[in-house]
């Protein structure tokens, strides 16, 4: 698939279309005067011309083609049509605006390092940039207006830039550009390049493209690419904590969720690269890095089968998955080990995971290093098991609480954090009701609360109903907030009078 993104063809410059060959005719009475000999000698001939020419091989970039005759070696051109000058910065400069989760600051960073090493330069003034390129978010359709309004602003400052200068170039990366990339190249043509999160790689030859005028995307997705030789260039204002993508995708397939569609399958990147980017993370003084993926608990690198675990991926108690369990590698936990070796006073967190994925060897590890932070994030979505159940989330509301349980058992002064969504289809008021009940018996630290805004692909787009009204999910959302607080307040003043050792960020 990695080929397929880069330049793809091969222009033959010693072969030359026959231009002797006569027209065949339907009818003998049309031409009386060529006979059947002179025919079969010109097709011969053009055969034979045919059979010296390029082939579909000779088209794609780096494709092993056998040819017949040694004399034409050569004879064979290897540049692709766009040259390796062709796709070099040239001291442009280039301004990201990200939004959404710690995933896209992350991606950030890997397109940052591919554009730099072809010679763009970074601007953090939006007046004097070549390039703009936004890397965006579609869980939610607030997520996603905001980068259509912010796309009409930013075409009219193109519109306005001086005619001395190189046109700017605006271009769109991440789950928008996968999931819209129709609406944004064809109806609105507000965007000149168009990136995938699979396509990164591509982006110095997209903008290439682009620089000649045309509209210019790749938006493939891939079942390998993790973007494990690309060493981020962390771009932190004050260098003390980064983000470590350590796996891509989710195969959950979550009905409410886009993220399948628009991140692909999961793969997890080879632990030996992790390990690499955390101890020059280390060497920089970092003192906190955060592993990142979509289902970070879900890691399993297979790529170095002498080390990997045998049998299936254990899950937490009560959990179930909608794929058949997934066998061999080296699993989350043996990540989490070795990364917490590295460097005992740099403080390790990660995000996001999925309650499914904590088996007690997850947990005691938690519980043993002092330098693994004793936050856990654990999305419960509802409070309902119903809800639950049409979410195919894999859990009831008792399976959570049991996990609770186990993780305060194991883990006894864990601070646990939460997603939640209110309104989502054939949600009652009873369910509602549960949800609150839910986050008061769990406290939490942190919470991210939303109402449900339903996205076009997912499951429930195509089997459920949006059926609870905004004004009724914006009063759910609101008392949920509400009982979240409350609880909050109760869970941090219990730490008054408490020693607790931070991390200054900044003032």
């Amino acid at each position: 698939m990695e080929s397929l993104r880069k330049p793809m063809f091969t222009i033959l410059q010693h072969w030359r279309p026959h231009r002797g060959v006569r027209p065949r005719y339907c009818s003998k009475l049309a031409n009386t005067s060529v006979t059947s000999k002179e025919t079969k000698s010109n097709v011969d001939a053009f055969k034979s011309q045919l059979s010296c020419g390029p082939s579909f091989q000779d088209f794609i970039k780096g494709a092993s083609v056998k040819k017949s005759f040694a004399a034409d070696e050569d004879l064979y051109d290897n540049h692709s049509y766009l040259s390796e000058d062709l796709e070099m910065g040239n001291s442009r400069k280039v301004y990201f605006e990200t939004y959404g989760c710690q995933m896209n600051v992350n991606d950030t960073e890997i397109a940052w390092s591919i554009l730099q090493r072809k010679g763009y330069l970074r601007t953090v003034e939006l007046n004097e940039a070549d390039v703009v390129l936004l890397v965006t978010c579609s869980i939610r359709e607030k997520a996603e207006q905001t980068i259509w309004n912010r796309l009409k602003q930013l075409t009219a400052m193109k519109k306005r830039r001086k005619k001395s200068l190189a046109p700017m170039k605006i271009g769109i990366l991440g789950c928008m550009a996968e999931r819209l990339k129709t609406e944004l190249l064809e109806r609105e043509k507000l965007v000149d390049v168009l990136a995938g999160p699979d396509a990164y790689r591509d982006l110095p030859r997209l903008l290439t493209v682009a620089d000649g005028g045309q509209q210019a995307s790749n938006v493939l997705l891939s079942l390998e690419e993790t973007y494990a030789d690309i060493m981020p260039v962390h771009h932190s204002t004050h260098g003390n904590s980064a983000f470590v993508s350590i796996m891509r995708g989710c195969d959950n397939m979550c009905t409410y969720c886009i993220v399948p569609f628009t991140r692909g399958r999961e793969r997890s990147r080879p632990i030996s690269s992790i390990l690499e980017e955390v101890r020059m993370l280390s060497d920089q003084g970092v003192k906190e890095v955060t592993l990142l993926g979509q289902n970070v608990n879900s890691y399993r690198d297979a790529s170095e089968d002498q080390l990997c675990s045998s049998g299936a991926t254990r899950l937490s108690e009560g959990f179930q998955t909608v794929y058949r369990r997934k066998e061999g590698g080296l699993r989350f936990s043996d990540l989490l080990d070795r990364v917490s070796r590295i460097d005992p006073d740099m403080r390790v967190r990660f995000t996001s995971p999925h309650p499914k994925d904590f088996p007690d060897e997850v947990l005691h590890l938690i519980a043993e290093r002092g330098n693994i932070c004793t936050q856990i994030h654990l999305p419960a979505q509802s409070g309902s098991s119903k809800v639950l159940k049409a979410m195919r989330r894999g859990y009831t509301r008792e399976a959570y609480l049991d996990l609770v349980q186990n993780i305060r058992r194991i883990v006894p002064e864990v601070s646990l954090s939460s997603d939640f969504i209110s309104g989502f289809c054939g949600e009652t008021e009873e369910d509602h009701l549960q949800t609150l009940s839910l986050i008061r018996e769990v406290g939490y630290n942190v919470g991210f609360l939303f109402a449900y805004s339903m996205r076009k692909k997912t499951q429930a787009y195509h089997r459920l109903e949006d059926d609870v009204p905004a004004e009724v999910k914006q009063r759910r959302l609101q008392e949920c907030i509400t009982v979240f607080r409350e609880g909050a307040t109760r869970v941090n003043a219990a730490l008054v009078g408490s020693k607790q050792l931070v991390l200054v960020e900044g003032v």
